[in-house]
């Protein structure tokens, strides 16, 4: 059970960068120090794997590789693999979003610079074998996945022609020669995300700083997880997905929300011990402390819509692995620290399979307002083991969500808080915190009294998600001395 504690999400891609994105560099141990003097036990983030379509970290190529975007330059300057000449003549990058097609050019610029350099001075060989044969059942698929890519200008690996889409051995061998070169430039941009992200993580450790991490229930159609696994999903002799995941009408969509990720074939996991699972489960706990598991309810059921519809109205529910998966993953890695992303349409079945395992649920603020005293979401209601939240990177901020609500959502927000509509983002932050919830995070955007302009994704809208970024100097001590205050007021004070 997690303890009374409290947090702050901010993804990395958010941080300041003249890079044009955030990265693992000074900003980052920074926003550790601005952490550990506000007396905060976690950083909760999104997933660390690199975006994909829409350029979204829960769309990857691979569910076990590292986002090389995030890779610091300054990092690597103090390895010795660039030097700060490389980067005199930046782009004009907006501070306050994301450019990706501008940041990718540049950063795989400078990644193929560090490459070369990386060869020619023989650092770090040792390490990167000892990195490469550890991570070798996934990585090499990964990197020769990306290769053939690359080789085939971006193009899906259904398009590659058979030969190398259903991977016959001789066409994957003469891959892997006429490659070659390539296919090590994407294991060394591994390496060196492993290697940023551990010294980062090792420095927040010192401070008393924990992670909180994504798992995705999903992987992209277009991965090395499902190139290379192709019996784990359902396909058709092609390789083409014959249903797709999403679901139903919500909150967030009157025709639900079609993701199109390929569905597992549970039974063929279930025959291996769910073994993809629990490595994945292993790599992500290499990186955070804490698995924020995506779409829970999908593990007890999950919305099935067939392939080629446009919205996922026309889905219906399948049963999942449910307590079956988690106690293999409980048998091969021992107590897993869960929280379980609750959320949507909740039925018993789904708090049964949550409350058997004793992982915390979550509550959200921006829910829970316009209906009666009955409704989950209102702090009396909570019960201790749960994460609550102003508002998740699906939401809108506070001050957005509060100045487009009804007036009735408003009326009852003031009641409820007895306060004025003022410092509506503080309000939240406050009702969070003196929860009975053992965890309260705090998105780094209410803490700054951002609007909507600094909303992180819109569920459902395919363009202009995850670019938000903080500007520099945006974060002051004020700013840190009242969350510190909130904190301490209410026992949630970094324990040591």
């Amino acid at each position: 059970m997690l303890p009374r504690s409290s947090g702050v999400l901010l993804h990395i891609s958010s941080l300041p960068s003249v890079f044009g994105i955030g990265d693992l560099g000074p900003e980052a141990y920074r926003f550790v120090d601005f952490l550990a003097e506000a007396g905060q036990t976690f950083w909760q983030i999104l997933p660390l794997n690199p975006p994909g379509v829409g350029n979204s970290p829960y769309v990857s190529s691979s569910a076990m590789a590292g986002a090389e975007l995030l890779i610091s330059p300054e990092k690597l300057a103090e390895d010795g693999l660039l030097s700060p000449q490389d980067w005199q003549n930046l782009p004009t990058f907006p501070q306050d979003r994301i450019d990706y097609c501008a940041v990718r050019a540049f950063k795989w610029r400078l990644l193929r610079k560090a490459f070369d350099n990386f060869k020619a001075s023989g650092c770090f060989q040792a390490e990167f074998e000892i990195f490469c044969c550890q991570q070798a059942h996934w990585l090499d698929d990964y990197a020769l996945f990306m290769a053939i890519k690359e080789a085939h200008r971006g193009a899906a690996w259904n398009e590659w022609g058979p030969e190398l889409a259903l991977r016959r051995p001789e066409a994957l061998e003469s891959a892997r020669q006429k490659l070659a070169e390539e296919i090590l430039f994407h294991k060394f941009s591994q390496f060196i995300f492993d290697r940023q992200w551990k010294a980062l993580k090792g420095y927040a450790a010192e401070k008393g700083i924990r992670f909180i991490g994504d798992i995705p229930i999903y992987v992209a159609y277009d991965s090395a997880d499902v190139w290379a696994h192709p019996e784990l999903f359902r396909l058709d002799e092609r390789g083409l997905p014959t249903v797709v995941a999403g679901v139903p009408p919500d909150y967030f969509s009157p025709t639900g929300q079609l993701w199109g990720n390929p569905i597992y074939r549970w039974e063929v996991l279930a025959e291996s011990g769910y073994d993809w699972w629990i490595k994945r489960f292993q790599r992500v706990l290499e990186y955070v402390d804490v698995v924020r598991v995506d779409h829970f309810r999908g593990f007890e059921a999950y919305w099935e819509v067939p392939a080629g519809e446009e919205t996922a109205i026309k889905g219906q529910w399948v049963k999942g692995p449910g307590a079956e998966l988690f106690n293999a993953v409980k048998s091969a890695l021992g107590e897993v620290p869960i929280i379980a992303e609750d959320l949507g349409y909740i039925t018993p079945e789904v708090e049964e399979l949550r409350e058997q395992f004793g992982f915390p649920g979550m509550k959200i603020l921006q829910f829970a307002f316009g209906s009666g005293p009955d409704n989950p979401h209102l702090p009396h209601n909570y019960p201790r083991n749960c994460v609550v939240y102003p508002g998740t990177h699906d939401n809108d901020t506070a001050i957005g969500w509060f100045s487009s609500a009804s007036e009735e959502v408003k009326e009852h927000f003031c009641k409820y808080t007895g306060t004025d509509g003022r410092e509506v983002n503080w309000v939240m932050a406050r009702l969070a915190m003196a929860s009975v919830a053992n965890l309260a995070v705090i998105p780094l955007q209410d803490i700054l009294g951002l609007g909507s302009e600094a909303r992180m994704n819109y569920p459902g809208r395919p363009e202009g998600n995850w670019q938000w970024r903080f500007l520099p100097g945006s974060l002051t001590s004020e700013m840190k001395y009242r969350l510190a205050e909130l904190t301490g007021l209410y026992g949630r004070w970094r324990k040591g």
